[in-house]
């Protein structure tokens, strides 16, 4: 009992030292083509950078030294999509009478209902923080994209998202609450898209563009004399650019959760230890592309001290279970819980056997806490 007790207080201490890691944006300070330093990028690290929320755009900020205008990897395509502008992938859905088509690119929610409206009416709008995962209702009545800068600039984290039938008939008891009919959410509909080909809807456009000046601006550059926001741009320009070297991979075998972890160890470091919200974050970004309906993580649950952890020997400090499952292992004398992420729109945890076939996250790396080198993985065997 003291060492089961001992043990719990050493991991709980750990949590302090904890540190996230990072996808590392490297700015290339050669002027080339959009073409040019996307072939560059592919060579030499993984691709053009991709922004995906708040997090990522300062962090790309951070890699570009001077007032310059650079590259970025996101291009204009022939086929629009709805996005939204949290960066989730659209697999829930709730049109009125199933109507997604229309002139109209940016959505609001009426009757629990979603309608397309012209992105410049004005109307109420509702965020979503992240770090309280609540839904927050603002009076005013604005545009569609002033709505998207008021909830990233006051503190939220954007406009929101809608990812199953339980966040859309929460957002509707809301706004019945408080007798608002209509109100924006963070859906819109665009036809850029980024070089990996994923759907993130993340924007961080300067006023009034795109603009597609002249029917040939399908590239796009981050201003950082402009606070970093983004302007369309011909892709013969030249301009220096940013590539990212990204620490995650999805592998899109099913496998159990032993044969995962093995896979991991043996082909690159280690199944990803989702330690943080920005770890969390890029997890949801990689899951985007799963072929099954939960990804393995490395989290796996002790019967003998009665707790989760890590892989990476990390304490489970940072928590995203979906509601009943953290707790559900009471029965240690069946088969062992292991830890996934769910990649059917709402990205929590769940506790599921580990004999379950899945697609799994793989680190490519080790990250280092506070100068020194972490823990270090867990022998499971």
């Amino acid at each position: 009992m003291a060492q089961t007790l001992y043990f719990r207080l050493l991991l709980i201490a750990l949590c302090s030292l904890s540190e996230c890691i990072q996808r590392r944006y490297y700015h290339i300070n050669t002027e080339m083509t959009w073409t040019q330093a996307q072939r560059y990028c592919r060579e030499n690290y993984t691709d053009l950078a991709k922004v995906k929320n708040m997090n990522d755009q300062n962090q790309l900020m951070k890699s570009v030294n001077g007032n310059l205008g650079v590259w970025i990897g996101l291009n204009r395509s022939s086929v629009y999509k709805w996005k939204w502008s949290l960066g989730d992938p659209v697999k829930y859905t709730n049109w009125y009478n199933g109507d997604s088509k229309g002139p109209d690119n940016c959505v609001y929610m009426r009757d629990g209902s979603w309608h397309h409206q012209d992105c410049n009416k004005n109307m109420r709008f509702i965020c979503y923080n992240e770090s309280s995962k609540g839904f927050i209702i603002d009076g005013s009545s604005v545009s569609w994209r002033d709505a998207q800068i008021f909830c990233r600039e006051h503190h939220h984290t954007d406009l929101t998202s809608v990812r199953n039938q339980t966040e859309n008939q929460q957002i509707h008891n809301i706004m019945k609450d408080k007798s608002i009919p209509e109100a924006w959410i963070g859906l819109f509909s665009d036809s850029w898209e980024w070089t990996d080909e994923s759907d993130s809807g993340f924007r961080y456009w300067l006023p009034a563009q795109p603009d597609n000046s002249r029917g040939s601006e399908a590239c796009t550059e981050v201003r950082t004399f402009q606070q970093g926001q983004w302007n369309d741009l011909k892709c013969s320009e030249s301009r220096t650019f940013v590539c990212q070297e990204d620490n995650l991979i999805l592998i899109q075998k099913s496998l159990s959760w032993s044969e995962a972890l093995r896979y991991c160890r043996e082909n690159h470091v280690d199944l990803v230890s989702v330690d943080s919200e920005e770890i969390q974050f890029m997890v949801t970004d990689v899951i985007d592309r799963a072929s099954t309906d939960a990804v393995w993580m490395g989290l796996r649950h002790s019967c003998a001290v009665g707790l989760w952890f890590w892989v990476n020997g990390e304490m489970l400090c940072y928590r995203n279970w979906a509601p009943g499952n953290e707790t559900a292992v009471d029965d240690c004398d069946n088969e062992v819980k292991s830890g996934a992420v769910q990649s059917g729109g709402d990205p929590r945890w769940i506790s599921i056997p580990e004999s379950r076939k899945l697609n799994f996250i793989c680190i490519k790396m080790f990250h280092f806490l506070g100068g020194s080198l972490a823990l270090g993985p867990i022998n499971l065997t």
